[in-house]
């Protein structure tokens, strides 16, 4: 086997959650862009992939309910147009879900729907409770700022005033990515690709979020890279025991990463379960020909 090759990470510890509160739970969450039509609202609709044969309307996500407990990294799985960034889009209020209830632990003890919030306490729970990483680097980072810069962004946005310490926070952040200091005050557009998502990381983790969103962030890296970046990514949950939703269309990354998996096909969830029990026993026919295909 290639030692640049991902499967040389070590095999996460699996968790089993049923005691645990959700940190984070979803239900009926839904996105379409497009008026609709009597037909298409209905949820049993039968649709050409994902778009209504009478209006045209797309229906990028239908329906989704999922949770995420304390320490877990959940994994969502599908190919392109399958819903899922359109998804995580929602979660992080990037867009406005057509319907959908998202309940925040660490926001108000998960009284409120937080889709209907004003956009001041939206901007609250992303500032404070939720950190996110894009696949492309240029959508989370400022490319002129410094790394030291863009992380002290996010604490500015959070209240921070007191440049001692967002220096400080900085600092241990880019050590705890691999990201030399003496590299701290170049703009992230003189980096790698690898280095980008991990001053990302950094970012997302500045003001200790609980929940923590990484949306394709292997995607177009070396294999060498992909193999650092996963394997920061199972050191942070480790060390902070942050809660993560993973999005990938890759199964090998969510075989090593996520405790559970939910397979996305046409804007809904196909399957759903403990990771391991999605490998070693698929019931849909697009999750078999995900899981064949890894073999």
């Amino acid at each position: 086997m290639s030692p640049t090759a991902p499967t040389t990470l070590p095999e996460p510890v699996r968790h089993v959650y049923a005691d645990e509160a959700p940190v984070l739970s979803v239900a009926g969450l839904a996105k379409q862009y497009g008026p609709g039509c009597d037909w298409c609202r209905d949820p049993e609709a039968p649709l050409e992939r994902n778009i209504c044969p009478r209006c045209g309307t797309v229906h990028a996500v239908r329906g989704v309910s999922l949770e995420v407990h304390p320490g877990e990294i959940l994994g969502i799985v599908g190919e392109s147009g399958s819903g899922k960034s359109t998804l995580m889009q929602c979660l992080y209020f990037d867009q406005e879900p057509t319907a959908g209830d998202m309940r925040v632990t660490a926001y108000d003890g998960g009284e409120a729907n937080c889709f209907g919030l004003s956009r001041q306490q939206k901007r609250f729970i992303r500032d404070r409770i939720f950190g996110m990483v894009y696949q492309n680097p240029y959508l989370g980072l400022r490319m002129t700022f410094s790394a030291l810069s863009n992380i002290a962004e996010k604490q500015i946005a959070a209240g921070c005033r007191t440049v001692s310490t967002m220096v400080a926070r900085g600092e241990e952040l880019l050590g705890r990515v691999n990201i030399p200091l003496r590299r701290a005050g170049d703009a992230p557009r003189d980096f790698s690709g690898g280095m980008q998502q991990r001053v990302q990381i950094a970012k997302a983790l500045s003001n200790e979020p609980p929940v923590l969103f990484l949306d394709e962030v292997t995607t177009g890296l070396d294999l060498s890279v992909q193999a650092r970046v996963l394997d920061l990514i199972l050191q942070l949950r480790r060390d902070l025991g942050v809660s993560m939703v993973v999005v990938s269309h890759d199964l090998g990354v969510i075989r090593l990463l996520a405790d559970r998996t939910v397979v996305m096909l046409d804007g809904r969830v196909i399957e759903h379960g403990l990771t391991d029990q999605v490998m070693q026993d698929p019931q849909h026919a697009y999750t078999q020909e995900l899981v064949y295909s890894l073999l």
